[in-house]
């Protein structure tokens, strides 16, 4: 692993010397266009983000500030659109993801829980975008949106920042534990291959020997 970091450094080397607010707009139309098209891995951004940070390219209040810039916009985009065409829009359509069934459900929940409901909202992995949608549906306050889903943003991508800190920092122990795991992975691999490979030849051999 360590062998690359020359490459990856050459690599951040060319890039920066663009100027670092490339990175950050980079990172900020990562975070705004996950919200939009969800498969586009917008959080492996900020773990980058976090690496940088630990490699001294980025600042830490600035990655963040590019980071809730991108997912705020989004959000409150999507939040926007839930609130202006309603729920009535959403019903007619009919919509996979979201059903009369879940539209109802979904309203009374955000009526009892809607600030926690928007606060765990980036760790609800898959449907973190449609919470966005369903909170401008049930006409919750905009601005208790944007302050929970601010906090949801903040204390979500410090983890993810927090996590690609620390990979950077202790990289050579986790060489070492790559390293342990294939002196052991890869033999048990094999034996199980090979098991199943003689149990699979065992029926043949008993066929062709009648």
């Amino acid at each position: 692993m360590t062998e690359y970091l020359p490459q990856i450094n050459a690599f951040l080397d060319h890039l920066f010397s663009y100027g670092a607010v490339w990175v950050y707009l980079i990172i900020l139309l990562a975070c705004l266009i996950e919200n939009f098209f969800p498969p586009f891995p917008g959080d492996l951004f900020i773990v980058a983000s976090g690496g940088l940070v630990a490699m001294e390219r980025l600042n830490t209040v600035a990655a963040m500030a590019a980071i809730c810039a991108g997912g705020m916009t989004s959000a409150m985009i999507l939040y926007a659109i839930g609130r202006h065409y309603g729920r009535d829009f959403f019903i007619r359509r009919n919509l996979r993801l979201m059903s009369p069934a879940d539209i109802a459900s979904a309203e009374l929940r955000f009526a009892q829980w809607g600030g926690l409901i928007l606060v765990v909202s980036r760790f609800v992995v898959g449907i973190r975008v449609m919470l966005a949608v369903v909170a401008g549906m049930a006409v919750y306050p905009a601005r208790r949106m944007f302050v929970y889903t601010l906090v949801s943003y903040l204390l979500f991508s410090g983890l993810l920042m927090y996590l690609g800190f620390t990979l950077i920092q202790h990289v050579d122990r986790l060489e070492y534990y790559f390293r342990t795991y294939n002196y052991f992975a890869w033999p048990i691999v094999v034996a199980l291959v090979a098991v199943y490979l003689l149990r699979r030849l065992k029926p043949i051999r008993k066929g062709n020997a009648e």
